[in-house]
This record gives C-alpha cells, structure tokens and sequence, in this order.
C-alpha cells in the first residue's frame, strides 16, 4: 500500500487561457477503489493523462506505483487475441489469465481467434483481465462500460470489486455502486475525495446543495436588513448632528457634547451594522461554488394521425449468411417508451436501422406510419465536425435553440467557437441528443445515446422524457436509466 500525492497541480492546454486545473492538493491510497465522477468537459481524461506522464504541469506528482491506461491501444488487432495478450503483458503466467478469465466468463477458445473478431464487450473484457495481471500496477480505467451489454456491465462490476488498486471513470451508476469505496469527484470550485460509493456521495451532495441554498437565502435575507439598517442609522446620525447647531423653540440652544455623543453612538451602531454586513457578504461568497446547475429541458413532439406508428411481426435480418436477430415481433405506439435490450451482437441496431428506412435483407412483416418523421441519435460521433453554427445549418435547425439547449447540457459559450472535433465524447453525444430535441418528429429512435454523458446530464435527460412522455425507442445499457424510463421492454 503506498499513496499518490497531488499538490498545486496546475495545467492548463497550450494556446488555452484557461486552467483545467489550478492549485489542486489531494491524496488518494494505491489499495482504493476510486470512482472518478465529474461532467463532461471537466478534465477527467486529463487529469490520467497527466498521471501516465504525458503533459508537462506546475506543481508535483508523488508516487511509487507504476500506472497503466485502459484501453490499451492494440496495433494489430488481426493478431490471435493470445498475441495481443503477450503484447500488452509479455510475462503473463497462462493458468493465472485462464482464471481471470472464469471470473469474466470469457471462454478459451477466444485465445486462438483474431482479435479483431471478438465483439467489442469480449475485447473490453480480455483487455481488464490481462491488465490486472500485472504486479504493483494501478490501473486508469476510462469509460469501459460503453461496449458493454447489461450483462456485461454486472460482471465486469463484481470483477473489478473484488480487484483493488483504481481509477474508474464512468457515469453508470449502478455499475460504480457495484464495484467502488470511494468517490473522486471534480466539481466545479474544487476536486473531493470521498469514501463511500456513488449513491453515498450524491446523497450527500444533494444534502449539501440544499444546506446552502437554504444557507444562501438567509444571507440574503440577512444582508438585505442590514444594508437597510444601517442607512437608517447614518441617516438619523446625519440628522442629529445637524442639531448641535440648532436652536430650539424656547430659545434654549442644545447641549452638544450629548447631542454629539448620541450621534457618534448611531454612527458607531451604523458601522456595527456595516462590519456584520460584509461578514454576511463574505460567507455567503463561500456558498454555491458547487452547486450543479441543470436546467429542464424541453420535447416537442409532433402527433401522429394514427395510434401505431410502427409494427414488426417474425422479423428476421440477415448479412450473407450471418442471421443477427430472428422472429422479433413488437409494435410502437403513441405515448410508448421502448428499451430495447439484448446481447451485443443481437440485432439491436440493425432493427433500428430498419424502421429508419435503411435498406436492410429481412424476412416478415415491416409496416411502417404512413408520413412518420424519425428523428434518430446513432451510436457513432467520428462524423462530426466543424463549429455548431454549421453544424445547426448543415442540419437545418434553429442555431439559436440548439445552443441554448447545449447550454443547458453544460456547455460554456467559449465552446460554441471551437471544432466539434475537439470536444471530448460526452460533449460530442450531447450535440447529437441537442439536434434531435431541436428536430420536429412523431417518433424519436435513440441508439445508445448515454454513452460518454456524465450522470448529472443523464438525470436531466431522464425528467426531461418523464416530463414530456414523447414516443421513443431506445437502445441503452444503463440499467438505472432503462429502470426510471421504459414503459416496455423488448428483448433479442
């Protein structure tokens, strides 16, 4: 067990003149299991890239652990997976990887195969198992649950919990319940380090939140009462110190050694109320810093003239001879939330495809909405580039709401000006999900649209489809988020 110590980390991109990173200290222990929790953008793949030693910073990185980044890049994936496994790790013992293997529930044979014809679940999971072989190594996990079904992901979470030594960046939150003891969190004032799982830390998040919204609305009160009384009492000050040179009605002049005290009194009083004010104002400046903000997003669904829009009976898709899915039979109706499930590999997208019109070889029965307008989010983000307003224009949607929706997603307006290519994965899904809620349509088709978002984001996304009910289809592995939104399931 040994610790890594982060002290006045500073960094910031070359050309940018703002600091992902400033004056950061923390420490964190080699044997725990670190969830790394933080909204898209905030500098999470950074902050492990700046661990493996591939950015110069300010400040100092102390530790005596050898770290490796997940996932590792294969050059050559037509090798036999057992040769990319000599490649990434070239001591390995074989009856040791065997038995990563059973707790995976990879089979051999996937050893004696090209790497490249192991699905992308399969790939994730060899690749973990390999990784955690190694000795007095800490693993940097980035994001690994995106090419993983639900099954996958239930798995690879009891993997990892019974591993220790790690940084998991993920916004599933069942999967971080299921395999962390503590959170590292980036929030928007400062980066915390936490022990607990991720539900432990949000609740305590939401209680804090509401400790200083409740806190922030007395300050505000309180300044607000001080500022008036203090007025009032310079005011009177000012009044009674006038007096002093006053003659009264009865020709008698005033003792002004006590109207002059009882004004320094009011002014002195004035000034009391004055000192408490600014302490008021200074402690309420300490409040909110890490406040989330998440505004609610909106749907405008078109209505569809009929109460099915689409309809499948025994269908069954084909490529050569490969069969992908066979006899699925379901209908979409009006008002239906549709999750789609099934193993990777079963069909799920190529059904989507389908009822958007691509020309897919099937058997049975497609009847689809005469007039229906689909608007669809893919699973794929490596088309997108240029800035937003040519993206907005390309699209044919209002830029102006399209922005304001992104804004809303947690996008800075220092964004809008840079290339879509450079934004990180999550922000890239977000201008895809932003699009499709500026798009007028009857029927939304949404394929893996959470991949890469962070959590507080796919809470938005979750009231805004509780909110607003609109009809849609979607393919998605996060359990949590399938569980609070589906009215159906349909499983290959």
């Amino acid at each position: 067990m040994s610790q890594i110590a982060i002290f006045n980390l500073t960094f910031a991109y070359e050309g940018s003149y703002d600091n992902i990173f400033e004056n950061v200290s923390f420490q964190i222990d080699t044997d725990w299991k670190l969830g790394f929790i933080g909204r898209n953008g905030r500098g999470k793949t950074t902050f492990l890239n700046l661990l493996l030693g591939r950015y110069d910073y300010q400040g100092t990185i102390s530790h005596s652990t050898h770290f490796t980044y997940f996932p590792f890049v294969v050059e050559d994936d037509t090798l036999y997976t057992l040769s990319v496994i000599e490649e990434v790790y070239p001591e390995y013992v074989y009856w040791k990887l065997l038995r990563e293997f059973s707790l995976l529930e990879i089979d051999e044979s996937v050893l004696y195969r090209p790497f490249k014809t192991l699905s992308n679940g399969e790939q994730t999971k060899v690749l973990l198992a390999t990784l955690f072989l190694k000795e007095n190594n800490f693993l940097l996990i980035d994001e690994p649950t995106n090419h993983l079904d639900m099954r996958g992901r239930e798995l690879v979470a009891k993997y990892l919990n019974s591993k220790k030594g790690f940084i998991l960046v993920s916004h599933d939150r069942n999967f971080l319940d299921g395999c962390i003891d503590h959170v590292l969190a980036i929030n928007k004032a400062n980066i915390e380090v936490v022990q607990g799982n991720f539900s432990s830390w949000f609740a305590n998040k939401e209680r804090q939140d509401r400790f200083e919204l409740t806190k922030n609305r007395k300050f505000k009160s309180e300044i607000k009462r001080l500022e008036k009384t203090a007025k009032e009492k310079q005011a009177w000050s000012h009044k009674i110190e006038k007096t002093k040179y006053a003659t009264k009605n009865s020709g008698i002049k005033p003792d002004r050694g006590y109207v002059g005290h009882k004004a320094a009194k009011m002014m002195k009083r004035s000034k009391v109320l004055e000192t408490r004010r600014q302490k008021a104002v200074q402690e309420k400046s300490k409040l909110l810093k890490n406040i989330e903000t998440a505004e609610n997003l909106k749907i405008s669904q078109l209505k569809f003239h009929a109460r099915q829009l689409v309809y499948l009976r025994n269908v069954s898709i084909s490529y050569g001879e490969n069969t992908v899915c066979q006899n699925v039979s379901f209908s979409i109706e009006n008002g239906d939330r549709i999750a789609l499930q099934g193993k990777n590999g079963s069909g799920k997208s190529s059904i989507i495809k389908l009822i958007c019109g691509e020309k897919i070889s099937c058997s049975g029965d497609v009847q689809i909405g005469s007039g229906l307008i689909i608007s669809y989010v893919s699973q794929d983000t490596s088309f997108l580039s240029g800035n937003l307003s040519g993206f907005a224009r390309e699209n044919d949607i209002d830029e102006s709401l399209f922005k304001a929706i992104l804004r809303k997603l947690d996008f800075s307006r220092e964004q809008f000006d840079k290339d879509i290519c450079d934004f990180s994965g999550g922000q890239k899904k977000k201008v895809l999900i932003a699009k499709s809620l500026c798009e007028k349509a009857h029927l939304h088709i949404w394929d893996e649209p959470l991949n890469f978002i962070d959590v507080i984001s796919r809470m938005q996304i979750e009231e805004l489809l509780l909110e607003f009910k609109p009809t849609i289809l979607f393919v998605e592995h996060d359990s949590a988020f399938c569980e609070n939104i589906a009215t159906k399931m349909v499983w290959l």
